[in-house]
């Protein structure tokens, strides 16, 4: 395989890794606090849907982001409302945000854009374009460090530097923060948060919203940067496959980065498998578009090492009187 080839499947994988990512960083950021939530799909879904039909209808792609956040929001509210204030099922009340994503998306796109469920196809303002990092065009001549910060660094969306930069951001505010100290003692032991006069239903709800933007940016991004349109369940699974990134990075943000360019990488190889020249054994390309969903699976059936989830996770908590 040609460097330049592996440049590519580098650069590939870190665009189609960005989604994860965010997403990730929002079930992080809800699991830590002990709300489980498998509507990220459904999140990052209707928030796609809202920034491409708002930046189509204004031709601004940042009221484009603000919509889709917005709309990421609302459902982290319903989420919140079930699962924190109503004590109910967490892992009911994602399922059922998934399906009312899933079918608001079509039936708002047919009655907005009468194209099947979709968004017209964004160009110019309604849509990111690429940003070139400073010196990129200088050092690409430089052997092997300069090709990686010209062609995989560079060129990228701006919403691509904005995940990378909320690692270390989700770092510092859970384990350097008064606020990520509290926020992860509420996933463990919320009776004790409560007893220091600290409000665990306050905490719960700052988390679903973190988790409600990150989400937002997740699905934007999937909408306006990563494509140029919605399409139907264009999420494609994707919030199933960061809930099993986040298990395998065992709830800690720099393993969130590594797990989510793992799969990143893995589906750019699956996408550019068929023009690959590997000088091995010649795998089906059925079999290559299905391994990230396979190491999803491989992951949450435990195969991978025992993950430990907060102890209060998937728990309401039940103020003593």
């Amino acid at each position: 395989m040609e460097y330049l080839t592996v440049l590519q499947i580098l650069d590939s994988g870190l665009r189609l890794a960005t989604p994860l990512l965010f997403a990730c960083l929002a079930g992080l950021f809800s699991e830590r606090a002990g709300i489980f939530d498998i509507g990220l799909e459904g999140k990052m879904l209707i928030s796609a849907f809202f920034s491409a039909a708002t930046a189509f209808s204004t031709g601004s792609v940042w009221l484009g982001l603000l919509a889709g956040i917005a709309s990421s929001l609302v459902l982290s509210g319903i989420h919140g409302l079930a699962s924190i204030t109503f004590r109910g099922n967490q892992l009911i009340s994602g399922v059922a945000i998934n399906f009312l994503a899933s079918g608001l998306t079509v039936l708002i796109g047919l009655s907005w854009f009468k194209l099947g469920g979709q968004t017209p196809a964004l160009q110019g303002n309604a849509r990111f374009q690429s940003i070139d990092l400073p010196l990129a065009d200088s050092l690409s001549g430089v052997p092997i460090l300069g090709p990686l910060y010209s062609e995989v660094l560079s060129g990228h969306t701006f919403l691509v530097y904005i995940a990378l930069l909320c690692v270390p951001l989700t770092w510092y505010i859970l384990f350097r923060t008064r606020f990520g100290l509290r926020l992860r003692a509420v996933g463990e032991n919320p009776a004790a948060v409560d007893t220091a006069g600290v409000s665990v239903v306050g905490l719960r709800y700052a988390a679903v919203a973190i988790c409600g933007v990150l989400c937002g940016l997740a699905g934007a991004y999937l909408a306006t940067g990563l494509g140029a349109s919605f399409v139907k369940e264009m999420t494609a699974g994707r919030g199933f496959i960061a809930l099993a990134a986040l298990i395998f990075a065992k709830w800690r943000p720099w393993y969130a980065l590594y797990a989510t360019m793992l799969f990143g990488l893995l589906e750019a190889i699956s996408n550019r498998y068929p023009s690959l020249d590997l000088g091995i054994v010649t795998l089906p390309s059925q079999f290559m578009q299905a391994l990230p969903y396979i190491l999803t699976v491989v992951i949450l059936a435990g195969f991978v090492g025992k993950a430990t989830p907060p102890r209060a996770g998937g728990e309401p908590y039940v103020k003593e009187r």
